[in-house]
């Protein structure tokens, strides 16, 4: 079994998290035939944590977890923390193959949609 767990900040404001939850949604209808669970968990400020969604993940008998960092910018978090938390997760699952994306600002793909976005406003 294959799953996908969207990495997302987390936020003390519910509608910045729930609109998370709605682009998870979002991806589920759009690539549901290439994994077999898809969901949201965050850094912190909401729930599930990273933590969590491993869990249930491994709950559900994952093999492997591809986990996507929702997050623009090499800051602390993608260099040390979530690293560090899939780190203790994989000693607590050694079974489950845990991979970790590129963050979104690391793509390539960003430069071309900031262009359009910018090209929309001109």
């Amino acid at each position: 079994m294959k799953a996908l767990l969207l990495i997302a900040h987390g936020s003390n404001r519910q509608f910045s998290n729930d609109e998370i939850r709605a682009l998870t949604d979002r991806l589920k209808d759009k690539i549901r035939d290439r994994f077999d669970y898809i969901d949201c968990v965050f850094l912190e400020l909401a729930e599930p944590t990273i933590a969590d969604g491993i869990k249930r993940c491994a709950d559900e008998g994952a093999e492997k977890i591809i986990l996507l960092p929702y997050f623009l910018s090499a800051g602390k978090h993608i260099a040390d923390d979530i690293p560090d938390i899939v780190a203790a997760e994989r000693t607590r699952y050694p079974h489950i193959d845990m991979q970790i994306c590129d963050y979104l600002g690391k793509r390539p793909e960003m430069e071309d949609l900031l262009m359009r976005i910018a090209l929309h406003y001109e």
